[in-house]
């Protein structure tokens, strides 16, 4: 008698999988306003293909969590801020601007919590209908 297999499992880790997916496309997105076309073509490109299948598009809350991780990482760089630090070491010394890091800290963290939270409030029996219609 062969042992039955979870797919439960298996579909919530292929879900993950996407969601980080669509995670990835949000980050790639907030850094091309920045970098611009060299980041704003991949973007594009894995949103396109991220939105081919109904089943991919079920975990497109990444894209919040992916767009509010980079704010947090400006956020974790400016956390000396705001104003002016200066520095000195036995070969230099010098002075830094900081931006205040409170408003990049809210701004992602209310993204990165938004697009969790929307993911995991799904539920399996959303994610089960879109995996059923195979689209």
């Amino acid at each position: 008698m062969r042992p039955r297999r979870d797919h439960t499992h298996t579909g919530s880790l292929v879900t993950c999988l996407w969601f980080w997916m669509w995670a990835l496309d949000g980050a790639l997105a907030i850094f091309s306003l920045d970098v611009g076309p060299l980041a704003a073509a991949p973007a594009l490109l894995l949103a396109a293909l991220l939105g081919f299948r109904q089943r991919h598009r079920a975990s497109a809350s990444g894209l919040l969590t992916g767009a509010g991780l980079p704010l947090l990482f400006v956020a974790y760089v400016q956390r000396d801020g705001p104003g002016t630090t200066c520095y000195r070491t036995a070969n230099s010394v010098g002075c830094d601007q900081h931006l205040n890091p409170v408003p990049w800290l809210i701004i992602g963290a209310v993204l990165v919590l938004t697009g969790l939270l929307t993911q995991t409030l799904q539920g399996p029996k959303h994610r089960q209908s879109a995996h059923r219609l195979g689209t």
